[in-house]
């Protein structure tokens, strides 16, 4: 079996696979982007382009070895289709893992920066809410996000999660041996890291504007179709809605982030009809536009045994 060829094909067949299901909503998508403001569309698009830049100087400074830059922007863009093919986070944490092994990096640091860069991610996003937060109280009506009585239920079962994983480090003893032996390894990639001023700058620097860009994609499209919502409430609103959905296993979280995204687009004072065709544009050109190039380039990359 033509193993390499075979996978070189696999991400254009998921592909094809993926927009069948979702024909509508590149149907609807599409015929709401011809009633744009084009300039700011190219803006969208502009930033769409710059998260790839601020994904690859976070996985850079997620590790001391120097990466070579132009595989790693590729790799970036790479792990975008491979994202959108797989559940959230698993197609371009796979895609990353191999490329920094194949660059010569051992499979526990890779996994310990892998791990570092998610972390940083997670607090980087959640960190610029809090602070839009404050600075916006009255940007979302948050009773609106959740049903009456729904955080209950939501705090139970986040509890019950975290009581099977305590569980289950208590009685295993070989994954607790494991995972202290991870978090060893972690602890001391994050030290290395944080000892060099140019590898922390670009940790904690491409984990900021990673989130900034995508909120400013979306806040560039609300401009395009004229969704009568400050800028900065739409930034809140795609963090809020990113942030609520990073848990959902869907591929790249197609369809629970559009839902999402309209919750929050209608609590920070859009219009339902407005705010669907802002999201619907937004995907258009986030997930679907670059997924075959980001295809191609995926299967690109494993020919050349780049990853």
């Amino acid at each position: 079996m033509p193993v390499r060829q075979v996978l070189c094909l696999l991400p254009l067949l998921l592909v094809t696979v993926v927009a069948v299901r979702h024909r509508s909503v590149l149907v609807e998508g599409f015929a709401q982007l011809r009633s744009a403001q084009w300039p700011w569309l190219l803006v969208a698009i502009g930033a769409t382009c710059l998260t790839w830049v601020a994904a690859a100087v976070t996985r850079q400074g997620a590790v001391v070895e120097r990466l070579p830059g132009r595989r790693l922007l590729a790799a970036q863009f790479a792990a975008g289709a491979a994202n959108h093919l797989l559940p959230t986070g698993l197609g371009a944490s796979a895609v990353n893992l191999r490329f920094m092994t194949v660059c010569g990096v051992p499979l526990a640091r890779s996994s310990a920066a892998l791990a570092l860069y998610l972390m940083a991610e997670g607090v980087a996003r959640v960190g610029l809410l809090t602070v839009l937060l404050l600075v916006f109280p009255d940007a979302l009506r948050l009773g609106s996000l959740l049903p009456g009585g729904a955080l209950g239920p939501l705090l139970g079962v986040l509890g019950a999660a975290v009581l099977v994983v305590a569980g289950a480090l208590t009685l295993v003893r070989r994954l607790r041996s494991a995972v202290c032996s991870f978090l060893r390894t972690a602890l001391g990639e994050a030290r290395s890291v944080h000892s060099r001023p140019a590898r922390a700058l670009a940790l904690w620097g491409g984990s900021l504007a990673f989130p900034v860009l995508q909120a400013a994609g979306l806040a560039a499209v609300g401009q395009a179709l004229g969704l009568p919502v400050p800028v900065a409430h739409m930034a809140v609103a795609y963090l809020a809605a990113t942030v609520a959905v990073a848990l959902v296993p869907t591929p790249g979280g197609i369809g629970s982030v559009e839902a999402a995204l309209i919750v929050a687009l209608v609590a920070a004072g859009g219009p339902v009809a407005l705010a669907t065709a802002v999201v619907l544009g937004y995907r258009i050109i986030t997930v679907w536009l670059p997924l075959v190039p980001g295809a191609l380039t995926l299967g690109a990359l494993v020919r050349m045994k780049v990853i």
